[in-house]
């Protein structure tokens, strides 16, 4: 047996994968979006099957708060503030070193979503964000590719399989983002258990999708309550709607960019920051912004991200043009801090 074959011998011998199924599984490519709970517990069930290459994309760094439930996180990346898919894939790639694992530190938006996610084989959803997930959805009705909705805070969760032009997609689940601002991590809770339960739950039919076990898949939409021990099955498989608008009318609003502003703000639910996406693309010195800021307030500096402290507010900048500023969740404060010392 040589080395390959013996570092997955235990998943060979489970006879639903066997050898063949492992040589699909060295072939597929797969993204996941969102680095945080989920997409850490998802990633690393990703790369310990032998999926042969693993994109990893997420906008944000990590903190002490993440640790309690993002797996792949130590108190040293949360000390030195390193961007969460950097510091995934350099544990991933300590893992497996046969996996190819390619972290993109980035904001998934209309402009970029489909350059991240059309050369994939599978999309797994490690996200916290409806808009992003509708965003998802288009992207893999339009173009044909599987994903596997998850979502959890506090002890519920629940997942999907999501084939389009074959299941009911998001959309036809869901038809509308949800008004106002639902339960978040952040203002609700979340317990570690039902991160790993539903994200397991998405790795399987991941691996069911990724080896071709089509009498397998699951045409549920699983529901869990940990906490009070509860748990709901609901047959979706017949959910299509022919008036759905991306999977019925081939309409994908979701991957039209808003272009009468340079740059996008938004409120982060939970987290009293607003984050900046500028609409057009463009890159950031980190060293002479740092230059510039450090005569005026504190700075502290990566070869990732820029932390700008200032009046009891945090600018933090990437170097793709992001900026997170933490202490306000103001839209018209935070417009006014970035035209102070970013300009329009």
């Amino acid at each position: 047996m040589d080395a390959y074959q013996n570092r997955y011998s235990r998943q060979i011998l489970f006879q639903p994968i066997g050898r063949s199924g492992q040589e699909k599984l060295k072939e597929a490519r797969v993204a996941v979006v969102g680095m945080g709970a989920l997409g850490t517990v998802l990633s690393n069930h990703m790369v310990r099957a032998g999926v042969g290459f693993v994109r990893i994309i997420d906008r944000d760094f990590v903190e002490d708060t993440n640790l309690q439930r993002q797996m792949l996180y130590d108190e040293t990346d949360a000390s030195e503030h390193l961007p969460k898919a950097i510091a995934a894939a350099e544990k991933l790639s300590k893992i497996n070193s046969l996996v190819q694992v390619e972290p993109v530190i980035a904001d998934l938006n209309a402009t970029n979503g489909e350059s991240f996610l059309t050369d994939v084989d599978l999309i797994l959803d490690g996200t916290d964000n409806f808009t992003v997930r509708y965003l998802i959805n288009d992207i893999a009705v339009k173009h044909r590719i599987p994903w596997i909705y998850g979502g959890a805070v506090s002890s519920k969760g629940m997942f999907a399989a999501i084939r389009p032009h074959v299941t009911p997609c998001y959309r036809c689940l869901f038809p509308k983002p949800p008004t106002g601002r639902g339960e978040t991590c952040d203002t609700a809770g979340v317990i570690g258990p039902i991160i790993h339960i539903i994200a397991s739950y998405q790795a399987v039919e991941a691996l069911k999708i990724l080896t071709g076990a089509e009498d397998r898949y699951n045409p549920n939409l699983e529901q869990f309550e940990v906490w009070n021990n509860q748990h709901m099955q609901m047959d979706i498989s017949r959910g299509r709607n022919e008036n759905c608008p991306a999977c019925g009318q081939g309409e994908f609003e979701f991957l039209n960019p808003m272009t009468e502003r340079e740059e996008d703000f938004s409120s982060l639910c939970g987290r009293d920051t607003v984050q900046v996406v500028p609409r057009e693309k463009r890159s950031i010195d980190l060293s002479e912004l740092a230059e510039r800021l450090q005569p005026i307030g504190t700075v502290e500096k990566n070869a990732f991200l820029l932390r700008f402290h200032i009046d009891g507010r945090t600018l933090v900048f990437f170097g793709d043009g992001r900026v997170l500023i933490q202490g306000t969740d103001d839209i018209a404060a935070a417009k006014t801090l970035y035209a102070k010392y970013v300009g329009n």
